[in-house]
């Protein structure tokens, strides 16, 4: 269709009860999108209450005639469909206004492919309309659906305002805060926004869209799809809801993430299994979980875009359209080769991608099966490899030897992807930053619920490795010797394991959680692992720490193995008091909640080490922390807990990987959650901040 013209729908198809709306458009930097809502309108041009808007924090009508589906790549951009049921649309509805807009007031002119579709209730095809003159308006009215003598009827309109939602809102009769003055429009009062009440609110709209000279019908009451951007009703806090839609609305941004509390379970007991998108009980072999997992994964980075660029950024990979394969074979002499799966990803007509290969439980990466990878990336012009296991990747420990032909012109990278930094990925979007919305959400939940079922074989590092037990057996003998190279060995399983926590932490906690390398500056990684093997066979003990934001202190794990003791600590500044004992009292207020068997030693600024006890004792007597040489003054404490190592090499209840995961955990929320932090509030109140 072209612009202004209008057609009745019961003449394109028998089957028009029901609509679907899709709103179209490509980026080509990969970045570009925009927000879609639906408004219900009577024969005057305004919503009839509040509820007649539909955005995507109310995505769907009660009665079923609006329905937001939400967004979809498609093979030449983004598509946000909406179901439209005609036949259930009250009476006294005669325009239904279907809107998107760019955040922020950015330019139509910056995305390309800007176009609506209609099909009916059977997926055929009815109407299209594409928008090619665009440039800085951030707004735009796509289309129109209307009644006329009781038929539905379309007309393309392609209407834009360069003031974005607030000059459209604005025409149409709405008070808005616009997003750019958010922040001043938040610290109004209770008159400027909308009370709880409107929290699922329509706006109202007066239609003032010019009518077209050639067109007759233009001046009727219309259905309107446009392309605003959505706001958001914000509730006044102690004020009462305004009874009148015209209540003034922002347009900020809101998420989708978990909630804090599970909805409750209408199962009739605990038996009863939750039906799951990605089933992991059937699994039967490695073949079977490595072809899954892929599957899986690469479908949801290319259907959740926030995950998906989340994942494919730290290989060098472009912002854009991504789509994924599995199982796709390619030529490699008389033996073809097929990798796991294929990332592609589109942006400004030029494509990069990157060929898969995965491995579950603790199968090995196979160094000949990625070198022919390197190589058919390398003759094909692909950009990366990139491999997928349980392992963690060191600096300066490959996973796999490979060989790159530096005659040859076109480079190909290659990279390593743990299912732990996988874990965290999602863990992060869906428990903290939030995405897009509830399918998105949904999909990520499930991704995630696959993961750590018991037979996806998708948990991270879970083994030290075979030189754990010959190195602990040294130990225990006194047998290990320095230059042993099974040491450096151990180190290195210490490293990815310590790498894990933080990986795993940091995806519960929604903060940046990392280890801290105590090395000199230019140290090469595998001289640093070699010193510390050194030590690790003088001492028997692996020792770390870990850095997490937020937190006033640097947590502090060690492993002895010569005493079984697995030893979680931290050392604080001491609360800036006038009298040691005030400052004493002050810390044992912070600790409180803190297990009774905690060990509290005072820091001296001059003597070092000063009074120390546990918590238990500590409690009654506070003053027993308080150093009797007039000379010392507290510096800190030092707060930590001990509890016996697991012996085995695996996860096992008995092994000493899942020993110094429950001493980490153990530690964080019992003593570090309870400490005030560097801006002086606890670190749970910083991580839900």
């Amino acid at each position: 269709m072209i612009k202004g013209a209008n057609v009745g729908l019961a003449a394109l198809s028998e089957n028009t009860g029901s609509v679907t709306v899709s709103l179209g458009w490509s980026s080509p930097n990969g970045d570009g999108d925009a927000d879609v809502s639906v408004l219900l309108l009577d024969a005057d041009g305004k919503v009839r209450s509040n509820a007649d808007f539909f955005f995507y924090n109310n995505p769907a009508a009660d009665n079923g005639s609006v329905q937001l589906l939400g967004q979809t790549p498609t093979s030449n951009g983004n598509e946000d469909r909406i179901q439209l049921d005609l036949t259930a649309l009250p009476s006294d509805v005669d325009r239904v206004v279907v809107a998107a807009s760019r955040h922020q007031r950015a330019g139509f002119g910056q995305l390309e492919n800007l176009r609506i579709t209609l099909t009916d209730a059977g997926g055929e095809r009815l109407v299209g309309f594409s928008i090619s003159e665009t440039g800085a308006e951030s707004a735009f009215v796509f289309g129109e659906i209307y009644r006329r003598n009781d038929e539905w009827k379309f007309r393309a309109v392609g209407q834009g305002y360069e003031t974005g939602l607030a000059g459209l809102a604005t025409d149409y009769g709405i008070e808005i805060d616009d997003d750019e003055d958010m922040e001043a429009a938040a610290q109004q009062g209770p008159e400027d926004v909308c009370g709880e009440a409107a929290a699922s609110a329509a706006i109202p709209v007066q239609s003032s869209a010019a009518p077209v000279a050639d067109n007759p019908v233009v001046d009727v009451p219309v259905v309107e799809v446009a392309v605003v951007e959505v706001p958001v009703i914000v509730p006044a806090q102690g004020g009462p809801a305004p009874a009148a839609p015209g209540c003034r609305l922002r347009t900020a941004r809101k998420k989708v993430t978990l909630p804090k509390a599970p909805r409750k379970s209408l199962a009739e007991n605990d038996s009863w299994r939750t039906a799951r998108l990605f089933p992991g009980s059937s699994l039967k072999n490695d073949r079977e979980r490595e072809v899954r997992a892929t599957s899986i994964l690469l479908s949801v980075m290319a259907h959740v875009p926030e995950f998906g660029r989340r994942l494919t950024a730290g290989f060098g990979a472009p912002s854009g359209y991504i789509e994924t394969f599995t199982e796709v074979t390619l030529p490699n002499g008389d033996s073809p080769r097929r990798p796991d799966g294929i990332i592609r990803i589109e942006r400004a007509g030029k494509l990069w991608t990157a060929l898969v290969e995965t491995k579950t439980n603790g199968n090995p990466l196979k160094a000949q099966q990625v070198q022919d990878y390197m190589d058919i990336a390398a003759r094909r012009g692909y950009e990366a490899v990139i491999t997928l296991s349980n392992d963690v990747a060191l600096e300066g420990s490959p996973l796999v030897d490979v060989k790159i032909d530096g005659r040859r012109k076109h480079k190909v990278a290659l990279w390593h992807l743990s299912w732990a930094e996988v874990t965290h990925q999602a863990q992060m979007l869906l428990r903290h930053e939030g995405v897009r919305n509830e399918i998105r959400a949904w999909m990520l939940q499930e991704l995630l619920q696959y993961l750590q079922h018991e037979n996806s074989g998708c948990h991270g590092f879970q083994n030290m490795g075979p030189a754990w037990v010959p190195v602990r057996n040294g130990i225990d003998q006194e047998t290990l010797c320095p230059g042993d190279q099974r040491a450096v060995l151990v180190v290195e399983s210490w490293e990815r394991l310590i790498r894990q926590v933080c990986l795993r932490l940091g995806g519960e906690l929604g903060e940046k959680v990392m280890p801290v390398q105590r090395a000199k500056r230019g140290t090469d990684p595998q001289s640093r692992r070699a010193a510390l093997a050194e030590r690790f066979c003088e001492d028997g003990r692996l020792h770390a720490e870990i850095r997490i934001d937020g937190v006033a202190g640097v947590l502090a794990v060690t492993a002895d193995l010569r005493l079984g003791k697995l030893r979680t600590s931290i050392d604080i500044v001491a609360p800036d008091q006038v009298y040691p004992l005030s400052r004493v009292k002050r810390l044992l207020k912070q600790l409180v909640e803190a297990p009774a068997d905690l060990h509290v030693q005072t820091l001296l600024d001059s003597q070092g080490a000063g009074p120390r006890g546990t918590l238990e004792k500590l409690r009654p007597e506070p003053g027993d922390l308080v150093p009797r040489n007039a000379g010392g003054q507290i510096s800190g404490f030092r707060l930590s807990l001990s509890k016996s190592v697991g012996s085995t090499r695996g996860y096992a209840e008995s092994g000493f990987i899942r020993s110094v995961d429950d001493a980490v955990d153990r530690f964080y929320s019992s003593v570090i959650v309870h400490l005030e932090s560097r801006a002086g509030r606890r670190p749970s109140e910083v991580a839900s901040a």
